[in-house]
């Protein structure tokens, strides 16, 4: 008997829930963004986080030249994972991985030739960073501001344009 009072008295109370939820969802709906397009924040976040300093971008024609000629002035870092540089690298350049770069470049000159096998650049030498398409040579060029170094390049072509531009495999 109190099962059947309670089911006539909570039949009235779901169907209204039932009908208020008709109407609440149109309403939700139409507040959400399709899934191709970009929240509005979102491009003024990325213009906001671009801006603090910009990189010297080098391209394949000023690379080559320092390629031929190396400088020990000069250091061209290839950021991409040992088991990626199998593939090959860019003459004169030498690999520190883009995983052990900022550890890397704050421990001392000693630690660093000793782990790395070359020296530890300065501050102030030029260094030009590449990877296998430009982005982690990117992130590269911001980890060394950091860390306080001043002369950075980006070859932004990196390893697939060189590969393009130099007719290998």
């Amino acid at each position: 008997m109190y099962r059947a009072s309670l089911a006539r008295v909570g039949r009235p109370i779901a169907f209204s829930l039932i009908r208020s939820a008709r109407y609440v969802q149109p309403r939700i709906s139409a507040v959400r963004l399709q899934s191709t397009q970009t929240p509005p924040l979102t491009s003024s976040r990325k213009s906001d986080v671009q801006t603090d300093w910009n990189v010297r971008i080098i391209t394949y024609d000023q690379l080559k030249p320092k390629t031929q000629s190396p400088s020990p002035s000069a250091f061209l870092i290839d950021v991409r994972e040992p088991d990626e540089v199998i593939q090959g690298m860019i003459p004169s350049a030498v690999n520190l991985p883009l995983s052990v770069l900022s550890e890397s470049l704050q421990t001392s000159a000693e630690d660093f030739k000793q782990k790395h096998g070359f020296p530890k650049p300065q501050k102030n030498q030029e260094i030009t960073f590449y990877c296998r398409s430009g982005k982690r040579s990117a992130t590269a060029s911001d980890i060394a501001k950091r860390n306080g170094y001043t002369v950075i390049c980006n070859y932004e072509g990196s390893w697939l344009e060189w590969v393009s531009k130099e007719g290998k495999n």
